[in-house]
């Protein structure tokens, strides 16, 4: 099967954050590993050791710049023209009303599904052979914070809070300690280290000697790439129970509360998690190969005729608002 993927953000490949561009550029591998063909649809710039890289052109229509040979086209967000090919759609994000819930629409958790009025998902899953190998016998000294800190629904500032309450130091990746977006924030605390935007090895490093990920996050999280990272290591996750999270954390791998103090009871009993169970369970339910073959049983489905649609009763009205947290 030749599959275009067409993604036009960042040019891939990314070495730090660019969350989406990293699950596009892991499926793009894991499907060659598989056996088929792949292409990349990108901005100008991007450049691949695996795939054919054609970049986009503003000036042309999306049905000039797919090849003959392609059977089927997987965008990772709505496309704003006529494809005139079978496709799909990745959703990553939250949509703001169900009428931009386009057929052949994939969500990435059920929880991200059902929001949206679809049962259809994949969850993500990363390559993890560009990570350091997890040592789950290491020494672990701190709790880290793991996400586009700049964004208020990530929460950092409730993370910090946490680590301050349990007097445990805290690393803070995604973050800076002077902040002026949305606001003045300096964080002074010596317990508080920040790390800005850091590529897998350094991610890794971080990761390896973390006790667990605090992620008090104040929205519906679709997936989050964090979570299932933090847990390879063999992370516990403390968070709230918003969004997919009850669907990825169960009782073995963390805890989940909206109360600042149950969260800080948990973290205190952090002993209780096993790094082992953790890692095995973000290794063996979450890689790029298991991602990809929920890919390629949908692209068959939508090859075959079938039209993916978003036809269940919607859970709960869609927006973005700050969710309650009680500190």
């Amino acid at each position: 099967m030749h599959i275009l993927i067409v993604h036009i953000g960042p040019p891939l490949p990314v070495s730090a954050y660019g969350g989406t561009e990293r699950v596009v550029w892991d499926l793009g591998k894991a499907l060659v590993v598989l056996g088929h063909q792949v292409s990349f649809l990108a901005t100008s710039g991007s450049r691949c050791d695996f795939a054919k890289v054609i970049a986009f052109n503003s000036a042309l229509s999306l049905c000039e710049q797919i090849p003959s040979s392609v059977d089927i086209v997987h965008f990772s967000e709505n496309p704003q023209q006529e494809v005139g090919r079978a496709f799909v759609i990745t959703q990553h994000n939250n949509l703001s009303s169900l009428r931009d819930v386009l057929p052949n629409t994939i969500f990435l958790s059920r929880d991200h599904a059902n929001r949206h009025g679809s049962g259809h998902y994949v969850y993500n899953g990363l390559d993890w052979s560009r990570y350091r190998g997890c040592d789950t016998s290491a020494e672990r000294q701190y709790f880290h914070f793991l996400a586009d800190a700049s964004k208020r629904r990530k929460n950092v500032s409730g993370a910090i809070r946490l680590a301050r309450k349990s007097g445990m130091q805290l690393s803070v990746i995604g973050g800076s300690r002077l902040y002026f977006r949305r606001g003045f924030r300096f964080t002074l605390s010596r317990k508080i280290s920040f790390h800005g935007m850091v590529n897998d090895l350094e991610k890794s490093r971080i990761l390896q000697h973390s006790m667990g990920l605090l992620f008090p996050v104040l929205w519906h999280e679709p997936f989050g790439l964090a979570v299932i990272e933090s847990l390879y290591f063999g992370c516990p996750v403390f968070g709230t129970a918003y969004g997919s999270l009850p669907e990825l954390i169960g009782p073995q791998y963390g805890y989940l509360a909206n109360s600042a103090t149950q969260l800080l009871r948990a973290i205190q009993r952090v002993g209780e998690w096993s790094p082992y169970a953790c890692h095995s369970y973000a290794r063996d339910n979450f890689s790029s190969h298991i991602m990809a073959l929920g890919y390629l049983d949908y692209y068959q489905r939508v090859l075959n005729g079938e039209t993916l649609k978003a036809d269940l009763p919607v859970k709960e009205v869609l927006n973005r608002k700050m969710l309650p947290w009680s500190n």
